[in-house]
């Protein structure tokens, strides 16, 4: 006999649904963007107003993915019995963004990517200095390594909560493993993961081509501050 499906109130249904139309089509982004291949990576919302995330399926083609077949999990990564989409084993990451939620509560968004600059830092457990302004103005400074931890319990979501908790990077190199982006909702973390590939690729080449030249703490301070207070309209078209 299956499970039958979940009940929650009007508003709890309504912000699911937005979750997993939101999820689904910013996958479309990672690809878009060269963040991902195969089936790897993921995108996971926070359900607003509820103890709940939605989150991409394990092993599932991105040309595949739709709103009904996102996984509803609570916070501590079990997916709802009866949910659409409960059939399906939900990502293999998904216990490492529980942990995200339950530990960090302004966090609406979680995304993992395998970008390939961004994973070639972790590979080498260095962390990106911070050289440019447009790494300044998004992140503030340097992009931290996490420590070395394994998929499929929730190791690698305290490796990212230790690091990011205090930290004004909205992203972490996980050593051996690659970028974790976090943000208000999940379009700011994808954002996130776009900007910590093109960082990654920037100051790679520079270092490539001769000596990097920091810029002063003052300097990012001042950037990071114009970029999170000031850049852009006030609908908040920075995300």
């Amino acid at each position: 006999m299956s499970d039958a499906a979940p009940t929650f109130a009007p508003e709890i249904e309504e912000a699911i649904r937005t979750a997993r139309a939101e999820v689904s089509a910013l996958h479309a982004e990672l690809v878009r963007y060269g963040l991902v291949v195969w089936t790897g990576g993921n995108i996971s919302s926070r359900v607003p107003g509820a103890d709940l995330l939605v989150i991409k399926p394990s092993g599932i083609s991105y040309d595949d993915l739709a709103p009904e077949n996102m996984i509803l999990c609570d916070l501590d990564g079990n997916a709802i019995p009866g949910a659409p989409g409960s059939e399906r084993a939900p990502s293999s990451d998904t216990a490492a963004h529980a942990y995200v939620y339950r530990h960090m509560p302004d966090v609406g968004g979680v995304v993992h990517t395998h970008s390939t600059f961004a994973v070639a830092w972790a590979a080498r457990a260095e962390e990106i200095p911070c050289v440019i302004t447009a790494m300044a103005d998004e992140f503030g400074g340097p992009i931290p390594i996490g420590p070395f931890a394994i998929i499929g319990d929730d190791s690698i979501g305290r490796g990212v909560v230790e690091t990011l908790r205090g930290h004004r990077s909205r992203a972490v190199l996980m050593q051996n493993h690659g970028p974790f982006t976090i943000g208000v909702n999940a379009k700011d973390a994808v954002k996130a993961a776009v900007m910590v590939e093109d960082v990654a690729r920037t100051v790679h080449y520079a270092r490539e081509a001769g000596e990097l030249v920091p810029i002063p703490q003052e300097s990012i301070d001042s950037l990071y501050n114009r970029y999170q207070n000031v850049y852009g309209q006030s609908t908040d078209a920075r995300r």
